[in-house]
């Protein structure tokens, strides 16, 4: 009885930030969910993406179409337009799929209540805080963010580009353009109140599906670790077939899972990948003005976009490592394999051996849109490519 409420104590932490999160935004999965709760999560997420909708991303899009002609209050307005529009893409994927995830919530709570050595736990708890470390530094990076976008305006720090064009009198934390009289009272402080709330909700939508997405990943690289362990020991178990035979059945279920991560997550590590390619060039850009015209900017905004741009920066980033670490433990697992003496075994459990290794040989990857491989290598070239329009856009200001 204290193992398995020990067990069930590691599961509840390992899962707990994620489900805060995502329940909040009416998105986490549950077994046995009832109409009613149902259709509350459900009118939680229309809320949630009328409210920005209607209150930032149009009037953001609107304030654009009237600013384009100019780089530098172009830049300052898609530093908000491009991370809204991704936030809504993705609550609403993970909105759309999030009973596919299902299977994968209860394959990890199975996980950490099923017997296990100390070994296997210890592997299952690194892994875990990874994720965990993650999540804490996404929020603590967002609510940063939270900080410069709605608190120091309040006290007149501006953090915006301003012109008369966008700020003729009052400013507001995005960039935006209403067909009311916004600058009017109470018109002001309640169009300050509404974008304060959705940024809120947008810094929670920003972050928690990226957060979720190394807490499923992470898991699963724990269990391929466990795997490789168990392939080598084979021989230390006393009932080999039917170890080999589980070790089977673990490798299978696990290339599925990864496939399910994949189907979840492939459209929105495609428009990451985009927003990604976008913003890195125009910020570029940005530093590449500020630097070589020696323009004064306020240390306020200064901050706040090397905040902004080390957070777009991080997230790619951490989806190519993600990416990268999934397929090293793939490797593992089929090089384990290799190096067993699987010769020197009967016929019938070489074959189920050698089932693990046809299996592991294929390269299982995270994707975006189910063209390119989420890697270190592709980081890499995304870089190289974004570089080259950095170059082009400093050409064209001279």
């Amino acid at each position: 009885m204290d193992g398995t409420n020990s067990a069930y104590k590691d599961y509840e932490w390992a899962i707990e930030l994620n489900r805060l999160s995502l329940t909040l935004l009416g998105i986490w999965p549950e077994n046995h969910e009832t109409k009613q709760k149902k259709l509350i999560s459900d009118i939680r997420v229309i809320i949630t993406l009328n409210l920005i909708t209607w209150i930032c991303f149009i009037p953001s899009l609107h304030s654009l179409l009237k600013i384009y002609d100019d780089i530098m209050s172009t830049i300052d307005n898609l530093q908000y337009t491009l991370p809204l529009f991704m936030a809504m893409i993705k609550l609403f994927i993970i909105w759309q799929k999030k009973y596919d995830i299902l299977p994968l919530l209860n394959m990890i709570k199975d996980d950490w209540l099923r017997p296990k050595t100390s070994e296997e736990r210890n592997v299952m708890i690194k892994q875990a805080r990874i994720a965990r470390i993650i999540t804490i530094v996404g929020y603590f990076v967002m609510l940063l963010t939270l900080i410069f976008s709605v608190v120091f305006p309040l006290f007149g720090f501006s953090i915006r580009y301003r012109t008369n064009r966008t700020d003729p009198d009052k400013s507001l934390p995005i960039q935006t353009y209403y067909i009311y009289d916004k600058d009017k009272s109470p018109f002001f402080e309640i169009t300050y109140i509404l974008q304060s709330i959705s940024l809120v909700l947008l810094a929670f939508m920003y972050s928690s599906p990226d957060s979720f997405l190394s807490l499923l990943v992470f898991h699963v690289c724990g269990q391929l670790e466990n795997l490789k362990k168990r392939v080598i020991d084979l021989d230390k178990f006393q009932d080999f077939r039917n170890v080999l035979s589980y070790n089977v059945r673990n490798h299978i279920r696990l290339i599925r899972s990864i496939n399910i991560i994949d189907n979840v997550f492939t459209i929105i590590l495609l428009g990451a990948l985009l927003y990604f390619g976008i913003l890195f060039a125009f910020y570029g850009f940005l530093f590449g003005t500020m630097f070589s015209r020696g323009t004064d900017v306020p240390v306020t905004r200064l901050t706040f976009i090397v905040i902004v741009s080390l957070n777009f920066f991080a997230h790619m980033c951490l989806y190519c490592v993600v990416g990268e670490i999934l397929l090293a433990q793939c490797e593992a697992v089929y090089e384990a394999t290799y190096e067993y003496k699987w010769y020197m075994l009967e016929p019938k459990e070489a074959k189920h051996l050698l089932m693990i290794m046809i299996r592991a040989n294929k390269p299982l990857y995270l994707t975006a849109g189910k063209l390119f491989p989420m890697t270190m290598a592709l980081f890499c070239n995304v870089l190289k490519t974004s570089g080259g329009y950095i170059s082009v856009l400093l050409a064209h200001r001279e």
